[in-house]
């Protein structure tokens, strides 16, 4: 069995008044959250927070009963439907917050090195192996449902007008398609959990190049964000950042 060991960090940016990012680390260190919100200075943090809030307190209060890939595959969707169904019910309470919603990416070590994903929005989650970037969710985005379709590139994708419109997200309906992917993990991988506002300032290989100069999680969060915000850092950003070793090294 790997050994991991994962650090977090979030900035506004260069040019939002507030943050309304929000992420979580759970202390045993097997539950990985970043969640980005929308809907106004009101509604995007609340969103945010309330689906951060939701699943921490499922991981407390009602953990998966294993840690077997079934079991957390299906703990992850429960956990997820549940934050959905929260803030969709605090969004039709309230006229002040009719727009909240937000993103969330989710990750949850399971046995046998597998870190089962749950993915909802353009929050992202990428595998760092062999200094190479690979991503492993599929933004539910206007603009990368036509880079699926063959309508637009990756690079006319990233100064597209439309590029921070999605179309899937946490909130806005009663019930929400949810992505899954479970991540086999190798010794020496990293994986790397962000909001938007990472991944439409730094490129892939700006991400592994990153990763490639240090074994601390810590100090590739730090990086990451210091190189976004030179980037212009126009919307919020998160990381967190899950480094695996072999059994015999590291914390976990």
């Amino acid at each position: 069995m790997l050994k991991w060991h994962a650090a977090a960090k979030t900035d506004a940016g260069c040019q939002r008044q507030r943050n309304e990012d929000n992420y979580y680390v759970s202390p045993d260190q097997r539950l990985f959250v970043v969640a980005d919100g929308m809907g106004g200075a009101a509604g995007g943090a609340k969103a945010s927070k309330l689906a951060v809030e939701i699943l921490e307190e499922e991981w407390e209060n009602n953990p998966p009963s294993g840690h077997s890939a079934e079991v957390v595959r299906k703990w992850l969707k429960q956990a997820v439907n549940k934050a959905n169904q929260a803030i969709f019910d605090e969004r039709e309470s309230s006229s002040l917050v009719k727009g909240m919603g937000t993103t969330v990416v989710v990750g949850v070590q399971a046995d046998s090195n597998l870190l089962e994903i749950a993915h909802v929005g353009d929050s992202r989650a990428y595998l760092l192996r062999d200094d190479k970037a690979v991503l492993l969710t599929n933004d539910h985005s206007v603009v990368q449902e036509m880079v699926r379709a063959g309508r637009l590139t990756e690079a006319q994708a990233r100064t597209n007008p439309y590029k921070n419109l999605i179309t899937r997200c946490l909130g806005h309906e009663r019930k929400v398609e949810i992505d899954q992917i479970p991540v086999e993990l190798q010794a020496e991988d990293w994986v790397v959990l962000c909001s938007d506002g990472l991944s439409t300032v730094l490129m892939d290989d700006q991400i592994s190049e990153i990763v490639s100069n240090t074994t601390d999680p810590k100090l590739v969060c730090d990086e990451l964000v210091k190189q976004t915000i030179e980037g212009g850092a126009p919307d919020n950003v998160t990381v967190v950042v899950i480094h695996y070793l072999g059994s015999d090294n590291g914390s976990k």
